[in-house]
């Protein structure tokens, strides 16, 4: 049978309204769509806000003409909030591409142990997964051309935008569907390692190596660089600024370094201290991936990071600045960091309902075990809610560790015992926090789906 008659077959298998792969689809899809769609309008922004400043070369000039102007500035503020963004939708295309492949890994490892080639079992889930990324993006390009004429109703710079600052072109939209497709790609590939080398390990659902504690050791080098950027004469604004938000890159790469050791360690402490059955399988089973528990909550540590830097903005007040441009700067920094906080919570939410999914799919032999042994599903629901609360603390207390960390030696720790900073801060977690919590709500159904199939996949 040729691959791509057998790659047919398994869809129409999947097609079967009994078969979760429906809905793990239909989240799939959604994913793509969401991250094509984001992706376009922060592109759109950035290039809006490009645009005004004169273009590349209006910045050039400017900058050798030495004259200030808070224009040029927005194009720099915009690239800082895109490359914060650029983490959780790769993160997000990465979760859509594993939750189109966890469905179909055992059917796959069970290919290639009746003689199925590497190669025939790649090509299945580069076609499986180029089908839903192409669906996905070309659903993403829609959503875009929905919101632009909401984005257009943002003011900035004293004024709205025009939908054709914020239209990207053809040619961006044809580069960000084959962006889409290629994280998909990738993504697929990497999941797919342990079953096209190791069929077996797939059926024995091997745990993956333990994480290391000299992880926590990139802690101290971004505080130390925090300190050096911060204390250290450089002759140049530009050139300390550009370092400041560097390091602050790296400080949100760093949490995302630490974060997954963390978490497994608070995983072993729950799942040691368990009183219940939900707590101590949510723990056992943190224990077992820390990396995609740290995933599934990833989102809501950049927004909690995002949320610090918005509530020590909101302290200067524009009505204090005498020049109405600076003003202005000020004004627009906090409109346009509680929009960027407002777009990583929707991410982070998303992601969690894909991570969840994923994670249900490939656990249904441990939730079908579970069941037929008189655990109640609600007791499931109680363990799978557990398994995205406590990353969820961690990721929140973690990221405002970091913050407080790499943030303080900047503005001095009195900015944090404002109490309209802590309040708003707090609003702001809360609100990401609720959506995380909703998308792993949505993960319930996908139980159902799958406790519903009998039989193997």
């Amino acid at each position: 049978m040729r691959t791509i008659d057998l790659w047919w077959l398994l869809r129409r298998r999947s097609a079967d309204d009994r078969d979760p792969q429906r809905l793990t689809n239909v989240l799939a899809v959604i994913a793509f769509a969401t991250v094509t769609a984001v992706l376009l309008v922060v592109v759109g922004g950035f290039r809006a806000f490009l645009d005004r400043a004169g273009g590349v070369q209006g910045l050039r000039e400017g900058a050798d003409a030495s004259v200030t102007s808070f224009d040029t500035q927005y194009p720099l503020l915009a690239g800082i909030a895109s490359l914060l963004l650029l983490v959780p939708l790769v993160t997000l295309g990465g979760a859509a591409a594993r939750l189109a492949v966890a469905r179909r890994d055992a059917r796959l490892a069970a290919l290639r142990l009746a003689g199925a080639t590497t190669g025939q079992v790649t090509t299945l889930t580069m076609l499986d997964a180029t089908a839903q990324a192409v669906t996905g993006a070309l659903g993403g390009l829609l959503g875009y051309a929905a919101l632009l004429p909401l984005v257009a109703r943002l003011r900035f710079q004293g004024r709205t935008f025009e939908i054709a600052e914020l239209w990207v072109g053809v040619p961006a939209l044809l580069v960000a569907v084959v962006l889409v497709v290629a994280v998909a790609l990738t993504s697929a590939l990497l999941s797919l390692r342990r079953v096209a080398i190791t069929p077996l390990g797939v059926a024995a659902r091997v745990t993956p190596p333990g994480l290391r504690a000299v992880r926590l050791v990139a802690t101290g080098v971004a505080f130390v660089a925090m300190l050096v950027v911060t204390t250290v004469s450089f002759g140049s604004v530009a050139i300390a600024i550009t370092l400041v938000v560097g390091v602050l890159l790296v400080g949100f790469a760093t949490l995302n370094l630490v974060g997954p050791f963390v978490i497994g360690v608070v995983g072993r402490i729950t799942a040691a201290r368990a009183r219940h059955v939900a707590t101590l399988l949510a723990g056992r089973r943190i224990v077992d991936d820390p990396r995609t528990a740290w995933r599934s909550v990833g989102g809501v540590a950049l927004a909690t990071f995002i949320a610090g830097v918005a509530s020590i903005v909101a302290l200067f007040d524009p009505q204090a600045v005498s020049d109405p441009a600076e003003a202005q700067l000020l004004g627009d920094l906090k409109t346009g960091g509680f929009l960027t906080l407002a777009i990583a919570g929707l991410l982070a939410g998303v992601s969690t309902g894909v991570m969840q999914a994923g994670r249900v799919v490939d656990q249904r032999g441990e939730y079908r075990s579970l069941v037929l042994a008189g655990t109640d599903v609600r007791t499931l629901d109680r363990a799978r809610f557990r398994e995205t609360l406590v990353p969820l603390a961690v990721s929140v207390g973690a990221a405002t560790g970091t913050a407080l960390l790499l943030m303080a030696p900047v503005i001095g720790l009195h900015a944090f015992a404002d109490v309209g900073v802590v309040v708003q801060f707090l609003l702001c977690v809360a609100a990401a926090s609720g959506l995380v919590l909703a998308g792993a709500g949505a993960s319930r159904f996908v139980v159902r789906s799958v406790l519903a199939t009998s039989g193997s996949a």
